[in-house]
C-alpha cells in the first residue's frame, strides 16, 4: 500500500511529530511504502497569492510549488494526516495544503455537481490531537473538523475512500499509559486499513 503521510506541527519534538514517527515505522515494518511530508520542514506556504487566487478556476492549478505535491498525493492508496486540533479547526498550515494542493481540476472538477477527481485513494486516517476533553468536542462543538475533513474534503473529492479519524483529547497531560492505548488504537486502525 502506498501511503502518503501528512503532518504539520511546528515542533519537531512535538506529540504528533512522535505520533507520525510512530506511524510511519510502523507500516514500514510491514512492507508499506510511505511518503511522508512534514508541512513545516517542508516549508510549505499556505497562502495563495493574488495571481494563484484569480487562476484558481482556470484548470489546471499547478504553481510550481504545488505541482510535485499534487504528484505525491495523486500516487498515494491512502492518506494519513496527522495534526493537533487548535481552536475547534485544523493548523493554518494544514488548512492551506487543503487550499492549494486538493485543487479545482485535481482534487475535483468544479461544476454542478462537483466531480470528485482523487478516486485513486482508497482510505483515509485522521490522527489528531486536542488539549480539550471529549465531552467539548463531541458534545458542544459536534466534531467540527471530522466534519469539514469527512463531508466537504473526502466526501468531495475521494468519496469512495473509508474515512477513520482518532482523537487523543486530553493532550497537554497525556500520561505514558494513556499514549500507549492510543498507540494501540492507532495500530489497529492502521492494521484494518491493508
Amino acid at each position: 500500500m502506498r501511503v502518503h503521510l501528512v503532518q504539520c506541527h511546528p515542533l519537531a519534538e512535538s506529540l504528533n511529530a512522535h505520533l507520525a514517527g510512530t506511524i510511519a515505522q510502523w507500516l514500514l515494518e510491514r512492507g508499506h511504502e510511505v511518503d511522508r511530508l512534514d508541512l513545516a520542514v517542508h516549508g510549505f506556504s499556505p497562502s495563495l497569492t493574488p495571481e494563484e487566487r484569480r487562476g484558481y478556476y482556470a484548470a489546471p492549478f499547478t504553481p510550481p510549488d504545488i505541482a510535485p505535491l499534487q504528484e505525491r498525493l495523486g500516487q498515494a492508496d491512502c492518506l494519513i494526516l496527522v495534526f493537533p486540533t487548535w481552536w475547534f479547526s485544523m493548523p493554518a498550515l494544514l488548512k492551506g495544503w487543503f487550499d492549494r494542493v486538493w485543487a479545482p481540476g485535481f482534487a475535483y472538477h468544479h461544476g454542478t455537481p462537483i466531480k470528485p477527481l482523487l478516486t485513486g485513494l482508497k482510505s483515509v486516517l485522521v490522527v489528531t490531537t486536542l488539549g480539550s476533553p471529549w465531552w467539548i468536542d463531541r458534545l458542544l462543538m459536534r466534531q467540527p473538523v471530522r466534519k469539514v475533513l469527512r463531508t466537504a474534503l473526502i466526501g468531495a473529492c475521494a468519496p469512495k475512500a473509508r474515512f477513520g479519524m482518532l482523537s487523543l483529547y486530553g493532550a497537554e497531560e497525556v500520561d505514558a499509559g494513556q499514549l500507549a492505548r492510543f498507540e494501540g488504537r492507532i495500530k489497529k486502525a492502521l492494521a484494518g486499513l491493508s
